[in-house]
């Protein structure tokens, strides 16, 4: 007779938003995983449709707090390309700034938040503050120090005020910009030694299968969170326009969120690890040296060192960071920075990459500057497909090598999987009714 169970895990631990995870195994076979995504669909899409496009950016950035600043600047891109806006160099330094910032503060708090205890045996960051006080209490400075230099440059931590379509409403002084840089190269030592704390640490690869990665190709040559075209592991390459006919949409339904495939039906990932993939020969300085300590030549197929991946990134936009203070602190004193536009109607596409992987953002406005139709995938959308081909593969191979595996013991390991991936599940439920007027 065949030994039927269910695992269910209704909520995952250590990740933004309410979701959970259910496998149902019958003998030695996987009959069902499935990334179950509870929170309440936000119906962000619909509700911008007829509004005026300066309104757009205090909506769609409420979408999560964690990731507002990234839905800002990707929403401010599409809406210039509507409306044939130039940035500045002034406004396309202090936007990349305000992404790293953003970058700093969650990957910060992924990794040794919600990550690291599960590596380093403990159950949460308190109790792992126990055995790593001081690592703790830095890894919080630096999440605090990624909030600093977005309020610098957005006007406030979370939900950014001072981006304006075709600018910025204030400038940070040079000062300012001189300090936030002076306390980033503080943090970068200490960052450094959290490297070597980390290479130190086993990984399992009861997880580790081969994905496509899916990232954006750099603007320029270097490691960087704007792009010119979508670009794959297996060396595609589309205009950011097409991004409708590489990333197809569509619904499941075990979730609120909707889940992504390419045009071959075939699920991909983004994110640092797909960033690291396609673009990591582009990193120097001690990102380069994070790199290698890490991970040696190249990433590799463990899903779990997206986690590593994240750390990498961490140490770039620390440096970044720095550079691009010295750069806009350089630069002749403005009170603001905004460029003169007309109203007029058009259709703006933008792609940025972000903590969790690569962002899309489209507008369409009519003549008065009404927004006629909205569009917007997130990374943890398009990666979700990805996770439960991830989970299924960790049980079955759990299953193969223990021949039983007790209910706790593998709810713990999905759970790694599925924190690996830094899911935002505010971001990912913003599907639009089919029905809806």
């Amino acid at each position: 007779m065949t030994t039927a169970r269910t695992v269910t895990i209704p909520h995952l631990g250590r990740v933004e938003g309410h979701g959970g995870i259910t496998v149902r195994i019958a003998g030695d076979r996987i009959e069902d995983v499935n990334m179950d995504i509870h929170e309440g669909s936000r119906y962000y899409e619909a509700l911008l449709k007829g509004k005026h496009f300066l309104e757009v950016q205090g909506i769609i950035t409420r979408v999560c707090a964690i990731c507002s600043a990234n839905h800002t600047v990707a929403a401010l891109n599409a809406l210039e390309n509507a409306l044939g806006i130039e940035q500045s160099e002034r406004i396309h330094k202090l936007r990349g700034l305000l992404l790293l910032g953003s970058m700093i503060e969650s990957h910060s708090l992924h990794v040794f938040a919600l990550a690291l205890p599960d590596f380093l045996g403990h159950d949460s960051i308190i109790s792992m503050a126990k055995d790593h006080p001081h690592e703790v209490a830095f890894a919080l400075r630096l999440k605090q120090l990624g909030n600093r230099i977005q309020d610098a440059i957005g006007g406030r931590a979370v939900h950014p005020i001072n981006t304006l379509v075709g600018g910025f409403g204030t400038i940070p002084t040079a000062e300012t910009l001189r300090t936030i840089r002076s306390e980033l190269e503080e943090a970068l030592e200490p960052l450094m030694d959290l490297v070597d704390l980390v290479a130190g640490l086993d990984v399992p690869d009861w997880a580790a299968e081969p994905s496509i990665h899916v990232a954006l190709r750099p603007y320029e040559d270097a490691y960087r969170l704007r792009g010119v075209a979508i670009c794959t592991s297996r060396g595609d390459e589309f205009p950011i326009t097409d991004y409708r006919d590489v990333v197809r949409e569509f619904t499941v339904e075990h979730s609120h969120a909707k889940h992504a495939a390419l045009a071959s039906g075939e699920s991909y990932m983004v994110g640092a690890m797909s960033r690291l993939t396609l673009w990591g020969h582009f990193l120097g300085g001690r990102a380069r040296t994070a790199f290698e300590r890490l991970f040696g030549a190249e990433v590799g197929n463990n899903v779990l060192l997206n986690n590593w991946a994240q750390l990498v990134e961490l140490v770039h936009a620390v440096e970044r960071s720095m550079e691009l203070c010295e750069l806009l602190a350089a630069m002749p004193r403005a009170a603001s920075e905004m460029q003169q536009y007309s109203v007029r109607a058009g259709r703006g596409i933008a792609a940025i990459e972000v903590p969790r992987g690569t962002l899309f953002h489209e507008y369409e406005l009519d003549a008065d500057g009404l927004v006629v139709s909205a569009n917007v995938i997130t990374p943890t959308a398009q990666n979700l497909a990805n996770t439960e081909r991830d989970l299924r593969i960790a049980v079955e191979r759990m299953l193969a090598e223990d021949g039983f595996i007790d209910n706790r013991e593998l709810s713990l390991q999905l759970e790694m999987v599925a924190r690996a991936y830094d899911p935002c599940i505010s971001c990912s439920v913003h599907v639009i009714r089919e029905d809806a007027p």
